[in-house]
């Protein structure tokens, strides 16, 4: 598995948050996969595919695990990606894996997964809400065009 450091976490963090920055910070610092971790969780096939075809394992497993897949959960602890694991479980509501995560001092992972919850939260509140819908249904128009 990759290690990535918290410089790397706090940029993928700012990128979740819409920093176009941060984005290509991630880029040109060769950390495609991660911008491909968050297109993944937002149901981007290409991006999943992409994670598993170039062998990143253990994000295509966390992605799965946000979305409360418990094989893939087993899968980052078996791989010892214990921060990931805690990163999917504090998404899922789990209390216990945020105190983990700030003893160890990976405070990091933390706001990670906050961010990625609040980006959640926003997708889920932009397909519902009629505004949202409307501008749905304009976008795959114009992706029927194509």
């Amino acid at each position: 598995m990759k290690h990535y450091s918290t410089l790397v976490i706090e940029q993928f963090c700012k990128h979740v948050y819409g920093d176009i920055s941060a984005f290509n910070w991630l880029i040109e610092h060769n950390y495609r996969e991660l911008v491909a971790t968050l297109d993944a969780i937002r149901d981007d096939k290409h991006a999943f595919k992409f994670l598993i075809d170039n062998k990143y394992f253990e994000l295509a497993a966390f992605v799965s695990a946000i979305w409360e897949d418990s094989k893939a959960f087993k899968f980052l602890i078996d791989r010892k990606a214990y921060d990931w694991a805690a990163c999917s479980n504090i998404i899922n509501g789990d209390e216990k894996a945020e105190k983990a995560l700030k003893a160890a001092g990976k405070l990091h992972f933390i706001a990670l997964a906050n961010a990625i919850l609040r980006k959640i939260q926003e997708d889920g509140d932009r397909n519902s809400s009629p505004v949202g819908v409307i501008k749905n249904l304009l976008d795959f128009r114009k992706a029927l065009k194509q």
